[in-house]
């Protein structure tokens, strides 16, 4: 038997998960092409058509990708000078939602398929209805090729996943589990703990800290660091955080980050190169800025408990312009952990309700 010449894969992959990628794996290899539609109606928090489609140009980038929800699905009904049509809802009728995949691959992806590979139930009414809309339009008849029915292979499921992504990460690929990972980013002026405490929550979460490589470059050279290398380091640490998402588990704490540089960037220099100031606005979902409220200790590379009090008075005023939420810490070292700690919970927490909240039920 020939092998077929375009296959097709439908899922909200909410998340992709491993159970996706053996179906996904499996239609890719038995076919010449392969198209994969992705829609979901309401949509799964931080799992948004831009993020999905992220997930599979990054793990399936030889595959067609139509990540959809109503806002692309009019742009493309707009560019082909179609009628604007929505997608259907998740607890519309299996027969609504198959006529909408009919409609959508003969009107707006205009191909046709030869099998449809699902793992679902609904496979083979699913391909028969397409077998009858291609065969009315003058098309070919489509077949249906079950992977992992029973989900033996790979016993999961994205309902399961969304009650807890974090203490079932190794059915996420890395490159999807990173985009679950909150970052908690360290601030403050010099000696006030940053860097061992960003050790301390990495350990505590039983994760990773992204370290400052500011210091480590001031450090190489001696003290003595060009304006060109302020960039250089923004760029560096952004690079490193990136880099370490696929390592982490739940968080990654950050000492130090973008911020920082631009800090320094006006101590040193008192200007600050254009892209340093867009790189400092950089997104984390926890800052912490940690208070100078604890004995300076000279290390021989830092300056004074003076310009530890002008660092803080700026990060204040730097958060507050950007309207920037963020925790002080205070106190012992040991306060300052259990403040961080309570902080990152909390944000834990909220985050998983607001998951569990917008499940549908399936």
């Amino acid at each position: 038997m020939s092998m077929p010449r375009t296959g097709l894969v439908v899922g909200k992959f909410c998340p992709l998960h491993r159970g996706h990628q053996l179906l996904l794996d499996h239609a890719q290899a038995a076919c010449a092409q392969l198209i994969v539609v992705s829609y979901t109606k309401p949509e799964f928090a931080g799992m948004e058509p831009q993020r999905r489609e992220q997930w599979l140009r990054s793990l399936y980038p030889g595959t067609q990708h139509w990540v959809l929800d109503d806002a692309r699905l009019a742009a493309h009904c707009q560019r082909l000078g179609l009628p604007t049509r929505v997608l259907p809802d998740n607890d519309a009728s299996d027969e609504v939602h198959r006529l909408f995949m009919a409609w959508l691959l003969r009107e707006v992806i205009r191909q046709q398929v030869d099998v449809v590979f699902s793992s679902e139930d609904y496979g083979p009414g699913f391909a028969e209805v397409l077998s009858q809309q291609q065969q009315l339009h003058g098309g070919d008849a489509v077949a249906h090729v079950a992977v992992d029915p029973t989900r033996r292979t790979v016993p999961i499921s994205g309902t399961a996943l969304r009650t807890d992504l974090h203490a079932q990460r190794q059915q996420l690929a890395p490159q999807v589990y990173r985009h679950f990972v909150k970052r908690v980013v360290l601030l403050g002026g010099e000696s006030t703990g940053k860097s061992t405490l960003a050790v301390r929550l990495a350990e505590r979460c039983g994760s990773v800290h992204a370290a400052e490589y500011g210091r480590e470059l001031w450090e190489a050279n001696n003290g003595q660091l060009q304006e060109a290398d302020l960039l250089h380091i923004a760029q560096t640490q952004i690079a490193r955080e990136e880099a370490l998402l696929e390592t982490a588990s739940t968080w990654l704490a950050c000492d130090t980050s973008p911020l920082t540089t631009l800090m320094y960037a006006q101590a040193m220099f008192g200007r600050a190169d254009p892209l340093l100031q867009a790189l400092s606005a950089r997104h984390y979902d926890l800052v912490l800025l940690c208070a100078p409220d604890v004995p300076f200790v000279q290390d021989g590379t830092r300056r004074d408990a003076d310009f530890r009090r002008w660092q803080h008075g700026w990060y204040l005023r730097a958060l507050e312009a950007r309207q920037l939420p963020y925790r002080q810490l205070r106190g012992s070292w040991q306060q300052r952990e259990a403040t961080a700690l309570a902080a990152m919970a909390e944000l834990q927490q909220a985050g998983h309700q607001n998951t569990v909240a917008v499940l549908p039920v399936q």
